[in-house]
């Protein structure tokens, strides 16, 4: 259940980050059916939506709806699926939220583009089956280790 509910993160991030680039792009050149959402006059940008969901699942997660057996695997399956999108929703829009100023198409923008990476590669790692933190854990245990025999080579006295 927990691979599944990965893969299912990963293919949706990935699936939700495309959609909305095509459709911000769309709303730009004015093609196809859509438009900003501003109600009263206020745009609401997409990550609005993402937190939304990101918020969601956090609270169905805390209440262990949609992991292990409970809630059953349509909960498991909707609650990542909802995460991936809710993520990838978010993350498109880093720049604004590390800048403070919507710079979706400025030069600064393009820190959404590496933060949506940074974070797609964790979510396709952890699908793919690796165990990124044991990994990560053995790598720098081997590292100490090898530091450490170097040291007690560096220690001995001369003859």
């Amino acid at each position: 259940m927990r691979e599944e509910r990965r893969l299912i993160s990963s293919l949706s991030f990935g699936g939700t980050f495309g959609v909305a680039r095509l459709v911000t792009h769309s709303i730009r050149a004015g093609r196809g059916p859509f438009r900003n959402i501003t109600p009263g006059g206020r745009h609401i940008h997409h990550m609005t939506f993402g937190i939304i969901g990101l918020i969601t699942v956090g609270y169905a997660w805390l209440n262990e709806i949609g992991v292990g057996s409970s809630g059953g695997p349509l909960a498991s399956r909707s609650t990542a699926f909802v995460y991936g999108a809710g993520a990838a929703l978010t993350l498109d829009e880093f720049a604004l939220w590390l800048n403070l100023q919507d710079d979706y198409w400025t030069k600064q923008g393009r820190e959404s583009i590496d933060a949506v990476v940074a974070f797609g590669t964790l979510l396709a790692v952890s699908a793919s089956g690796h165990r990124l933190g044991t990994e990560l854990g053995r790598v720098w245990r081997r590292a100490l280790r090898d530091v450490d025999a170097v040291d007690h080579v560096a220690v001995k006295a001369p003859p």
